[in-house]
């Protein structure tokens, strides 16, 4: 496995179009073959007579993850900076974000996102990485009305990935004007409905209570330490204080920031770029849809 991450890596670190996109398909080729069941010989000369029908390949459910030998192995090097797929997928991002809009540069961009948003699911402390501005602002340059609505709809799935158990995440997400980006775009004409329908359920999920978030995320806790046994901890807190390192500040709880928000605070903030959040708000509590928000502005 560290031989395929290294020679992924080398390729996403490149210049050519061509190298990058192959370095971004050995890594969907691993994450696919971590999450989808390993098919028969029979079942595969079944499959060859069902081509045609909707029938896709079987995944794996979550529980049975942490008894696969292959993703233990896989968890484990991610908790290492030398073979982080995020951290990579990040670089090769930014590096996408510094040439020419084109529609190969755009495809790239796209897989890149979506990869992301798959490993930010597989590895959960990688979301860490979205504490610091820098990676943050990405997001929202991405969400730019210059960019395609592939491009847009596929930022905002891997956005919600990123500050998903991570309030840290979603204070920095506020702090670098992420709801004026987001609901900029919405108000604008020239957005289209499909994105536009992916930014209303972003600020559905956006207005979420927060619970505080501890070192090991309780969505994820049984499942790392099933993984990695009882060390599961240590590398995890030793990923949160690499983010707090790099920031260059303390815990939200010591300095006295603010870690997490009710809905009611973050409506409050949101409801300086959007009138009639309230009807948001309403509309979450009751279990609605996003068909129920079309006066919002």
């Amino acid at each position: 496995m560290e031989t395929l991450l290294s020679h992924s890596f080398d390729y996403l670190s490149s210049s050519s179009p061509q190298k990058i996109r192959k370095g971004l398909r050995q890594v969907e080729g691993l994450l696919a073959q971590l999450c989808l069941l390993k098919t028969s010989l029979a079942n595969k000369r079944q499959s060859m007579l069902l081509l045609g029908s909707s029938l896709a390949p079987t995944g794996k459910k979550l529980s049975e993850l942490p008894e696969d030998p292959a993703f233990r192995e896989f968890f484990k090097l991610q908790q290492s900076f030398q073979w982080n797929i995020a951290m990579r997928l990040v670089a090769c991002l930014e590096r996408l974000l510094g040439k020419e809009s084109n529609g190969t540069n755009d495809l790239l961009v796209i897989q890149n996102l979506d990869l992301i948003q798959g490993i930010l699911l597989l590895h959960p402390p990688s979301r860490a990485l979205f504490a610091q501005e820098i990676y943050m602002n990405l997001f929202l340059d991405l969400l730019d009305p210059s960019n395609c609505p592939a491009i847009q709809s596929s930022t905002i799935m891997a956005l919600v990935t990123s500050l998903l158990d991570h309030p840290q995440n979603t204070r920095t997400f506020e702090a670098i004007d992420g709801l004026l980006v987001v609901t900029s775009l919405f108000k604008s004409r020239s957005t289209s409905r499909e994105v536009k329908l992916k930014l209303v359920e972003f600020l559905y999920f956006y207005l979420m209570p927060e619970t505080p978030a501890p070192k090991l995320s309780t969505s994820t806790s049984a499942t790392n330490t099933a993984i990695l046994g009882g060390r599961g901890k240590e590398l995890i807190a030793a990923f949160d204080r690499r983010r707090e390192t790099v920031n260059g500040q303390e815990s939200a709880v010591a300095d006295g920031r603010p870690d997490t928000r009710t809905t009611e605070e973050k409506q409050s903030l949101l409801g300086k770029h959007l009138s009639n959040v309230q009807d948001l708000v309403e509309d979450l509590r009751e279990g609605g849809g996003v068909f129920g928000v079309g006066g919002i502005s």
